[in-house]
């Protein structure tokens, strides 16, 4: 990636910034992939990154929003979204963010549990309205990434459990204000292995013949989102194999006729078009470790401290040619607020600017103010 320097010796440091470029390439082959598959359709898990500009770029493209909260559907339709391709899932819905969805008309809530159901029930019917619902289905099935990021196991808080399934939608076809359209699963996020997609439609397949047999139909399957970003190899990797990826649907997943696929995709979308620029503040060489304090800290991008999670670190504006084991630090009055260990840089001087690669998600979304700083701002060019 080639870095605009002098436009961001212009901004205040510590700041996001997301390339168009990239950006726009990335939205491309998601539409190129998702051109051979009619039926699918694509919801942005707005959770990954919520900047306004970045929105409307998702929203022109034609795709859909996966909100998690009031909040997030609000930004959503404020940044122009048609509320019938907005889904809401999340297992602690409170009632002013059901209320919000019911008013906007959005496409479905995911709905997590037997009274969360009730309650969706009950406020669709004060406001006289038919709420459609898909039941979050927690299929058990693990996925190769972070333990905190994994939500598709019988012991995470997501979802309703399989042996459940049938009871929960016999219930909702009782209901009168409830409209039961299909089912959900996620089983987590930042997944680079296919097999766990595989897997994921193997349980979906088992689930609908068992639905088939009770003579419950499905119109549409939600299978999440989940697919990954290479956070060692931004330059080299740029766009995630999204053809691979909706394949991987098309060809395990048994669909019956007239059945709809959706997808939540945020990491994948938006990761890799976004950098954290940083500026170092100083150099300190102790006897044991050379340290590059910047000025971002981990209230700007908590990942590493938070998952122990490694980005690409680069110095963008060093001239120099010899190379120096550097921690890469910030100001932040905690141990656990370092971007990398033993990172091999050009040599660092106060001011050089620092690109902290792969953070368009997760990174200015998670931002908070401890040790009263402020929010970093978020720049799309």
């Amino acid at each position: 990636m080639n870095f605009p320097v002098e436009e961001f010796r212009k901004i205040e440091t510590p700041f996001y910034y997301y390339d168009k470029k990239v950006f726009d390439n990335t939205l491309q082959a998601i539409q190129a992939s998702l051109s051979e598959h009619p039926n699918y359709h694509l919801h942005y898990a707005i959770k990954a990154n919520a900047n306004v500009d970045v929105l409307k770029e998702i929203q022109k493209a034609g795709f859909g929003v996966d909100a998690v909260s009031g909040g997030e559907i609000q930004q959503a339709l404020d940044a122009g979204f048609d509320a019938n391709k907005i889904v809401y899932a999340g297992v602690g819905k409170a009632d002013w963010e059901i209320n919000l969805g019911l008013d906007a008309g959005i496409f479905c809530f995911n709905v997590e549990s037997e009274p969360e159901l009730q309650i969706i029930n009950e406020l669709a019917g004060a406001k006289g309205k038919v709420a459609k619902v898909c039941f979050r289905i927690n299929p058990n099935v693990g996925a190769h990434t972070h333990a905190n990021i994994t939500t598709g196991l019988a012991e995470n808080k997501f979802g309703i459990a399989m042996e459940d399934m049938e009871l929960a939608i016999r219930e909702a076809q009782e209901l009168s204000n409830i409209e039961f359209i299909g089912l959900h699963f996620h089983i987590g996020s930042q997944i680079l292995e296919m097999g766990d997609f595989e897997a994921l439609c193997a349980r979906i397949n088992e689930l609908q013949d068992r639905l088939e047999q009770e003579g419950i139909v499905v119109k549409n399957i939600n299978v999440g989102g989940g697919l990954g970003i290479a956070y060692d190899d931004p330059d080299g990797k740029p766009i995630p194999d999204f053809e691979a990826y909706f394949d991987t649907y098309a060809r395990n997943l048994r669909l019956r006729e007239g059945q709809h696929v959706h997808f939540e995709l945020g990491r994948a979308i938006v990761g890799q078009m976004g950098s954290l620029i940083t500026k170092v503040l100083y150099v300190k060489k102790c006897h044991v470790k050379q340290f590059c304090i910047v000025d971002a800290g981990m209230s700007d991008l908590i990942r590493p401290a938070l998952y122990d999670a490694h980005h690409e670190i680069q110095n963008i504006t060093s001239e120099a040619s010899e190379r120096e084991t550097y921690d890469v630090v910030g100001p932040i009055c905690e141990s656990s607020d370092v971007f990398g260990k033993d990172e091999n840089l050009p040599s660092c001087d106060r001011g050089d600017l620092i690109a902290i690669r792969s953070a368009g998600a997760y990174g200015e979304i998670m931002a908070c103010q401890y040790n009263c700083r402020k929010l970093p701002k978020g720049y799309l060019f």
